[in-house]
């Protein structure tokens, strides 16, 4: 998947949706199902003594949702856009946007670069 951690996203589908961008807590599953700010929040009941709660009460959590009802947010845009991959003239890959070709950050190394694999 595309999106990472730290990425805004629009929320397009769900009881959250709407066209404020918020940011993605964390990337589960390969990038299967994503943990977004304030999306899908459900509260916790804990005891006495919890780490993040010690006096005890209810926590508010935010579950994972499936990562194909989200949109990455593009700045330039200002809107929800769909993430291609380019390649650079050095070898390497990098995340554009699909509405108007901006550059939004780098997928990974060159191959070059990467451990040649053992033979054995």
């Amino acid at each position: 998947m595309k999106i990472r951690e730290g990425d805004l996203v629009v929320v397009i589908a769900g009881e959250d949706k709407g066209p404020s961008p918020r940011r993605v807590v964390q990337v589960l599953d390969g990038g299967k199902k994503i943990r977004v700010e304030g999306v899908h929040q459900v509260k916790k009941h804990v005891r006495r003594g919890h780490p993040k709660s010690p006096q005890g009460g209810q926590l508010e959590i935010d579950l994972p949702i499936d990562s194909s009802n989200v949109l990455f947010y593009c700045g330039h845009c200002a809107r929800g856009v769909r993430l291609g991959v380019k390649y650079t003239d050095d070898g390497g890959k990098v995340r554009v946007c699909k509405k108007c070709e901006t550059s939004v950050g780098t997928v990974g190394g060159r191959k070059a670069n990467r451990p040649a694999a053992v033979s054995g």
